[in-house]
């Protein structure tokens, strides 16, 4: 997976052929925060760099530098798809939620 982590904080990762830089996105901010490095040490100095100066814009701008989310969201899956979840969330003795859930947390946890 093309992310990395910094003190609980995760960056997507993609390589620029034009700028011949790898740039780097940092995920679930208020606002949005990128920065370049050429090798993986200097994007991880960059990324540090990067996040310091938001988190003191965020301070300085009285914001919430992290955003929040609600926890639900709108899926669009075949109807066979969904079919089979039903079924296997009711033979696991489970809501469709909470089986999807746990799903989902498995998958992430790999």
């Amino acid at each position: 997976m093309n992310m990395m982590e910094l003190d609980g904080y995760k960056a997507k990762i993609e390589y620029d052929p034009e700028l011949d830089q790898f740039r780097g996105e940092i995920l679930g901010l208020n606002g949005s925060a990128d920065f370049y490095g050429k090798s993986p040490s200097a994007l991880r100095k960059e990324f540090k760099n990067s996040l310091k100066v938001f988190l003191q814009v965020c301070e300085e701008k009285d914001i919430a530098p992290i955003k929040e989310y609600s926890g639900k969201f709108n899926l669009r899956i075949a109807p066979s798809l969904h079919s089979e979840i039903s079924a296997r969330a009711t033979v696991a003795n489970k809501s469709l939620n909470q089986w999807v859930s746990e799903i989902l947390k498995r998958s992430v946890n790999e």
